[in-house]
């Protein structure tokens, strides 16, 4: 067995963009098992999990998983592997704060049991949802937090509140013992060192989307200057060029240093 590098704190010093990426081969690793293979290669591998294969072999190697020449990675070793090293080897016992409608569709969702996550509790402090059963819990009150993590050795903390509520709830989630929250909640939260937040903001990532599909519908003789209508849309170098071509063949040439003098007078304000 290859020895994985250590981190002077005695960690294995593995990137944090490879512990990121770790989760897809899981997935994609999990599928191939359903399959029936057994075996898969470096290339086969890296386009199920959607990067290329020269970095699926970087981020393995951290593992001290290098395949064998001409076979590939033994699919049951390599989901141990990567179990093992995301610690999902053990039952990782979750409290679910919010008991809204994400809130319930967490609690809901099946894909946590196998993956070796328990939803040990889901609390709320409207009065009015306190004490209805959700996915075979019964929600508690939020005024029980330090019980709950208490009683089931809960580390791992899922906060589904509104924006207003989300920072009181960590630190009372903190100072009980949570030392990794989950944030679904639209704000940045203050934690102490030793203690891990990842934020989920799926407004921010339908914003990014909106982006880049307003890019790709973006027609290629105009380009959007801020927020000017469709009709005001300014002319790129491109198109006045093409223009400028077309017109000196009937005749006519137009003055496209000064068309695009104006057109830059008309971007600029928008651009600032």
């Amino acid at each position: 067995m290859t020895r994985r590098p250590t981190s002077p704190n005695g960690s294995y010093g593995i990137p944090e963009a490879t512990v990121a990426r770790l989760p897809v081969y899981l997935r994609a690793l999990h599928a191939l098992a359903e399959r029936g293979i057994t075996t898969v290669s470096s290339e086969e591998l890296a386009a199920a999990a959607g990067v290329n294969s020269a970095k699926l072999r970087k981020d393995l190697s951290h593992l001290g998983s290098y395949g064998t020449r001409g076979v590939g990675y033994d699919v049951d070793y390599l989901v141990y592997q990567i179990s093992r090293e995301l610690g999902l080897t053990q039952d990782w016992p979750v409290v679910i704060v919010g008991a809204g409608n994400l809130g319930r569709a967490l609690a809901n969702y099946g894909g946590f049991a196998t993956r070796g996550f328990r939803i040990a509790a889901i609390l709320d402090a409207d009065s009015t949802v306190v004490g209805r059963r959700i996915a075979r819990l019964t929600v508690k009150h939020a005024d029980a937090i330090e019980a709950v993590v208490e009683q089931h050795g809960v580390s791992i903390g899922v906060i589904a509140t509104p924006a207003g509520s989300a920072q009181s709830v960590c630190d009372r989630l903190v100072a009980a013992g949570v030392t990794s929250i989950l944030n679904f909640a639209p704000v940045v939260l203050g934690v102490p060192d030793g203690v891990d937040v990842r934020k989920v903001d799926l407004s921010i990532e339908l914003q990014i989307l909106a982006f880049h599909a307003q890019r790709r519908s973006a027609t290629p003789f105009t380009r959007r200057a801020g927020s000017l209508s469709p009709s005001m849309a300014v002319p790129d170098d491109a198109a006045m060029a093409t223009l400028a071509t077309a017109r000196a063949a009937v005749g006519e040439v137009p003055d496209v240093g000064s068309r695009l003098a104006s057109a830059e007078a008309v971007s600029s304000p928008v651009e600032a």
